[in-house]
């Protein structure tokens, strides 16, 4: 078990259901605690045998924020989310004190316009990144695709739809471009194929009014690590890589099961 100094221990303020195999939590948040958009920290349920299971989970909150958020799948038989699922309002949550993870705007030292592609609950980071100022100010066109299985699986739309509402990011969200994806029935307003197939058929650059270059697109990708692998093949196809300190690209993921 960690040692007391490595964590910090939270209330679970609230809990919400989306699916039978989705659900937010939001707790509070230590006054010492910081983050930058787009990181992820590791979360502790204690068992009934005093031990404690932990997993990483990307933040959904703005670093701004007076609490933290999180954005879960469930994993049948897994043994962090069955004891995560049996927490109510008022339970502990331990929070580790180091926020960690690449999957922030410094991993591009330029770029005009930048892509966020996630999957799933892959869509975290980038809320994050999108309640926060940096990202605003930075590229001049933001395209925000989240592919989920089902509408019904689509979560934080209302947040998504409301960024124009923040009285902060008024005068920016002119910039932004929302794409959802549905890949196992049709929906209206959603495209309707894998993030790969699209990249692969035009109809992704369509439906942002943008091309997909290596000298103007910044992409960033979250998600599991087999459509993190093939979009990445699908962008290698076209001149795009991997962003490393040693190699700046176009390129930036974070694997997310």
């Amino acid at each position: 078990m960690s040692s007391e100094d490595k964590f910090t221990r939270q209330t679970l303020l609230d809990v919400q259901t989306l699916t039978p195999s989705l659900f937010t939590l939001r707790t509070t948040r230590d006054a010492g605690f910081r983050f930058r958009a787009g990181q992820f920290v590791r979360l502790g349920v204690e068992k009934a045998d005093g031990s404690v299971v932990w997993r990483a989970y990307s933040l959904v909150s703005a670093p701004h924020d007076e609490h933290l958020e999180f954005f879960s799948i469930v994993v049948p038989g897994g043994e962090f989310t069955s004891e995560l699922s049996r927490l109510r309002v008022g339970d502990t949550l331990l929070v580790e004190k180091m926020a960690t993870g690449y999957l922030t705007l410094d991993r591009f030292i330029d770029g005009r316009d930048l892509w966020l592609l996630g999957s799933g609950t892959g869509i975290a980071p980038f809320l994050s990144m999108l309640q926060d100022f940096e990202i605003w100010e930075r590229f001049e066109r933001i395209v925000l695709v989240y592919s989920a299985r089902s509408v019904a699986e689509l979560a934080y739309q209302d947040m998504i739809h409301g960024f124009s509402e923040l009285e902060h990011l008024a005068e920016y969200t002119h910039k932004l471009t929302y794409l959802p994806v549905v890949t196992r029935e049709q929906a209206p307003g959603c495209l309707n194929a894998r993030i790969t197939q699209l990249i692969e058929n035009g109809e992704l650059e369509r439906a942002a009014g943008l091309e997909l270059t290596p000298e103007h697109s910044r992409v960033m990708i979250c998600g599991n690590p087999q459509m993190i692998d093939d979009i990445r093949q699908c962008l290698k196809a076209r001149n795009m890589n991997l962003s490393l300190t040693r190699r700046p690209g176009q390129v930036a993921v974070e694997n997310y099961w």
